[in-house]
């Protein structure tokens, strides 16, 4: 009996192994199968699955490239970043979309020698095979479809409100939580035009002598008079803030806490 269920063990897994390329063959010949995968969206958060980053890997070398992009804003703002859209939410969009591209030598060229490698590439997409192409921000809230790319529900633009509401998820108002890449929301409610104010936790800088992992940029947003300027300074400074609608603790009404991009939650 011993000799025989041996004889069997090969064969049974021959029969797996053709019922499984039998499978693979029948997705592979199913066009319509696969492009409904393609835009499914099982959390229901409104990105699409195949435009979020999935392994832990992807998410963490996103994750670096984004903090050190929008870091080196402050020493010195890249002439690919638009000029007309250099604000709080711009930096965000301007640097999350360097972060997804592919970082080659023609890259290093365009941003300028000041730049270097801080992670291997994201493996899962490049803004150039992103399945939303450039339009990688979502403007409305819901369940992703993929009518949702002709009905103008994701945007290559996306302001702080935007971005807040339908790009990121709620971590914490406690920034023990928070990781390198999350975004601090502010929220001045009387102020009629931009009341939402964004900033970038980049956590440890890449030029920072002084050891701490609690650093942050933000651009101090622009108006006909004033160009704005991107800030580089660690929340334990702005826990003094003068004005204390812009100290990121917990018991300040104005700020709404820390928030994850969706594409890395």
């Amino acid at each position: 009996m011993q000799i025989r269920s041996a004889s069997v063990l090969p064969l049974l897994l021959a029969c797996l192994l053709s019922a499984a390329c039998g499978h693979a063959s029948q997705a592979h010949n199913n066009p319509a199968k696969a492009a409904v995968e393609a835009w499914a969206d099982s959390d229901a958060d409104g990105i699409p699955d195949n435009a979020e980053l999935r392994t832990f890997n992807d998410r963490q070398n996103f994750r670096r490239w984004f903090a050190a992009i929008a870091e080196m804003q402050f020493y010195r703002i890249s002439d690919e970043w638009n000029a007309e859209q250099r604000d709080c939410a711009g930096l965000v969009r301007f640097s999350l979309r360097e972060a997804l591209r592919k970082h080659d030598r023609l890259w290093f060229q365009r941003m300028g020698a000041e730049y270097e490698p801080v992670a291997p590439d994201v493996r899962a997409f490049n803004l150039e095979s992103d399945p939303l192409g450039e339009k990688l921000f979502r403007t409305d809230f819901g369940a992703f479809q993929e009518s949702d790319l002709a009905s103008g529900k994701f945007s290559e633009f996306a302001d702080a409100r935007t971005l807040k509401n339908f790009n990121c998820v709620f971590v914490s108002r406690d920034r023990r939580r928070a990781e390198r890449g999350d975004l601090l929301f502010f929220h001045q409610p009387w102020v009629q035009k931009f009341p939402f104010h964004v900033m970038i936790f980049v956590s440890e800088s890449v030029n920072d002598g002084q050891g701490a992992n609690d650093w942050v940029v933000y651009h101090t947003g622009s108006s006909p008079a004033d160009e704005g300027a991107v800030k580089k300074v660690r929340l334990a400074v702005l826990d003094h803030h003068p004005d204390k609608r812009w100290r990121p603790i917990e018991n300040n009404p104005n700020f709404l806490g820390f928030y994850r991009l969706k594409i890395v939650d």
